[in-house]
């Protein structure tokens, strides 16, 4: 039988991290920021980089005399080695020079370990799961790999300059594209001038009531991003079915009544029209998900995946609400929260901006006024703070029947963090559930 394999490490770079720090106490400085005690092979080890740390909280530093006083005072010393294995410490590396190199050895090391504790816990997960369970233990699996990888992804303080240099490369870039839409545009040629498309890494949030539309504007400015702008676009539904969201895009591409399409009662002129559809909607860079209840952890999986196999411009979310957190026993209000930070997360980590349907709270229709306010955000302050950008859809007719302006809407930008907010005027046109411009203007953008 063949003997175990030693799991990664390498106890002669944990040995030279900690004598870099007794040779210059200074040197935990540059390492303190990622290293942490468990990365450590050898219990001892950690101990001994806990008590550094320690020492580096209460700015004394760590040369033999304070660590050893340090680990006696904790009833330490004897269980590391004694003052004995400290000077064999110190003794294991001639300069600190290079202590960063050498803690990354142990901290790589570590994740490898991490990675193996990790596939134990997966297979254990997979004997263990009935069938009924599965979907659960591979939720599990996936927010298991995730806190690795997520480890993986700390930054660390940047240089002014270096931010400096990044940050004028892209003014120059615009200066050079005076003119161009340089986020994905919305096809709106008022709100694509508030908000100069919609930007990387932000997380956008258009909010509702149930039944004003907010995922027919949604459908359509993933179909206008795509269509008009070859935008690579992900749409999670968790709310309607893949066949009803195609039902709606066919809808608004062809122009034939959705109803009339749901029951077939449509013409002979109408049947020949939706060959040019499907052709038309068949080549859009578009991927659907319908996936109901889909965990924050098996989102995030999704959206990697599709990044690194086909790439992405633009993530869509309908919506917010439905989705569920990756921590149990949260009340409703810390799992909203937990949930908006996970969309946060995914358009900073892939730099592409996330659009995310939200419900408001009733208080809305209390008002004499119902246009939304931030505060009708439902459930969660976080969703404003998360939010770059909030929008709201308010439709005068659904709330008076005896409306002046029957489907005329308001899209209102209530917050842009980078910009300025406004209103934009818009017409839904009910029988393809399709929001449109109320004046076509001839100065429309032209990207």
């Amino acid at each position: 039988m063949p003997a175990e394999r030693l799991p990664p490490q390498n106890v002669a770079a944990e040995q030279s991290v900690l004598g870099s720090i007794l040779i210059d106490p200074d040197a935990i400085i540059r390492i303190a920021p990622f290293l942490r005690p468990d990365d450590f092979y050898r219990e001892a080890h950690g101990r001994v980089y806990s008590a550094m740390l320690a020492l580096h909280e209460r700015r004394e530093p760590s040369d033999f005399v304070t660590l050893s006083d340090e680990l006696e005072r904790q009833g330490e010393l004897e269980s590391v080695g004694g003052a004995a294995y400290l000077t064999t410490l110190l003794n294991s590396v001639p300069t600190a020079i290079h202590v960063e190199h050498y803690a990354h050895i142990v901290e790589r090391n570590s994740i490898l370990r991490r990675l193996i504790d990790v596939a134990s816990q997966i297979a254990g997960l997979a004997y263990d799961s009935e069938d009924a369970d599965a979907d659960q233990a591979v939720d599990r699996a996936e927010q298991l790999l995730f806190a690795i990888s997520e480890r993986r992804l700390s930054r660390e303080l940047t240089p002014i300059q270096e931010v400096l240099r990044a940050y004028f490369e892209r003014i120059g870039y615009l200066y050079a594209h005076q003119g161009e839409m340089i986020g994905v545009p919305s096809g709106f040629t008022k709100l694509d001038r508030i908000l100069g498309g919609m930007q990387r890494s932000d997380l956008l949030i258009l909010a509702a009531r149930p039944g004003v539309g907010k995922t027919s504007l949604m459908l359509g400015l993933a179909a206008t991003a795509a269509r008009r702008y070859r935008q690579r676009v992900a749409i999670f539904s968790l709310e309607m079915s893949n066949e009803q969201i195609i039902q709606r895009l066919v809808s608004a591409d062809s122009g034939i009544d959705s109803q009339r399409l749901r029951t077939g009662s449509i013409t002979a002129e109408e049947y020949a029209r939706l060959d040019h559809t499907r052709n038309n909607l068949s080549g859009l860079p578009v991927f659907l998900d319908d996936t109901p209840a889909m965990t924050t952890a098996e989102f995030r999986t999704k959206c990697r995946r599709l990044a690194a196999e086909h790439g992405v411009d633009l993530i869509m979310v309908d919506y917010l609400q439905l989705m569920v957190g990756d921590r149990r026993g949260e009340n409703r209000v810390q799992e909203i929260s937990g949930i908006s930070r996970a969309l946060k997360q995914v358009a900073r980590e892939l730099n592409v901006p996330v659009l995310a349907a939200s419900q408001l709270s009733r208080a809305v229709e209390s008002r004499s006024d119902r246009r939304p306010i931030l505060s009708d955000l439902r459930e969660s302050g976080s969703i404003e703070q998360d939010a770059d950008v909030v929008m709201f859809i308010y439709r005068e007719d659904m709330s008076n029947t005896e409306s002046e302006n029957p489907n005329l809407a308001e899209l209102i930008v209530a917050k842009h963090r980078n910009g300025p907010t406004g209103t934009v005027p818009l017409y839904f046109k009910a029988e393809q559930a399709q929001f449109v411009e109320v004046e076509l203007r001839a100065e429309a953008l032209d990207y």
